[in-house]
């Protein structure tokens, strides 16, 4: 007989777990509807209460499940999900150009959110800072150069949780020439920021996405009203002009279970060949 390692079954409340995991995953428990109680799972699976409760630890950490206090646990209902592209930073550059009018009737809030500005409650905030060493690397300037740092976040209402935040990072000399610019009352600007730098003469020619992950702060789920279990997508666009200088980079957070990262990248055609 050849040598094999002793098998070991899963504990309890992880075979538990994995039952009613498929059973979502199939459609045989949709989106809302009640899990078994603790006393059925118990029955069900001649356990104790214990590792009941701890299957229903496990689904609601791995988001599978929604919960409140007092509250049954029901299948999670997926909230609307929101497709952020890369298209839109031509859009964005190709709307710099038109008049103020059409600049303020479509922003971030109608092309990524599908709701108008007005809909949301939207805020800024504009304060000047020092680079620092993080960002000093990603400009190429010194640790102590001014930048022009903004804040913006939007809520629901109805709700008052969290649709949207950012900050954004320019250096002060470069926007210091347009006073509007430095105004925070002056926000939300028609056009956005690309049309925000063609008044310094700035144009963007090349955009990076950098894009990471992580477990949100139990403050950072209670602002975006996130289940256990979800984590936050962080995306740092770097915006480049024609001579290779980043101009601003923006820091955006997305909740992973209402977010799709949509990425175009054009490529160019390889060189024709001779004809033998």
């Amino acid at each position: 007989m050849e040598p094999r390692p002793t098998a070991v079954r899963p504990p309890i409340h992880l075979r538990i777990a994995d039952d009613i995991r498929m059973q979502i995953e199939r459609g045989e428990l949709p989106p809302g509807a009640a899990l078994p109680t603790l006393a059925e799972i118990s029955a069900k699976w001649s356990c104790g209460m214990n590792s009941a409760r701890g299957a229903i630890a496990l689904l609601r950490a791995q988001g599978l499940i929604t919960s409140g206090r007092g509250k049954a646990p029901v299948v999670r209902i997926p909230p609307r999900r929101v497709i952020r592209s890369s298209e839109r930073h031509q859009i964005e550059k190709d709307l710099a150009l038109q008049p103020e009018a059409e600049r303020g009737a479509i922003g971030e809030a109608e092309t990524n959110l599908n709701m108008s500005i007005g809909a949301q409650r939207f805020s800024s905030q504009y304060d000047r800072v020092q680079a620092g060493p993080e960002l000093a690397k990603v400009f190429d300037v010194e640790p102590t150069t001014l930048m022009l740092r903004r804040q913006w976040e939007a809520t629901d209402p109805d709700t008052d949780l969290r649709l949207s935040w950012s900050v954004s990072h320019i250096p002060l000399d470069i926007v210091k020439g347009n006073p509007a610019l430095l105004d925070p009352n002056n926000e939300p600007w028609p056009g956005g920021t690309q049309h925000q730098l063609s008044t310094v003469g700035v144009e963007i020619m090349k955009m990076v996405d950098e894009v990471t992950a992580r477990m949100p702060t139990t403050v950072e789920a209670q602002l975006w009203g996130l289940s256990a279990g979800v984590p936050l997508i962080f995306c740092r666009r770097i915006s480049i002009d024609a001579d290779g200088r980043v101009i601003e980079t923006s820091d955006a957070d997305y909740p992973a279970d209402r977010t799709e990262l949509h990425f175009v990248t054009p490529l160019r055609p390889w060189p024709k060949k001779r004809q033998a």
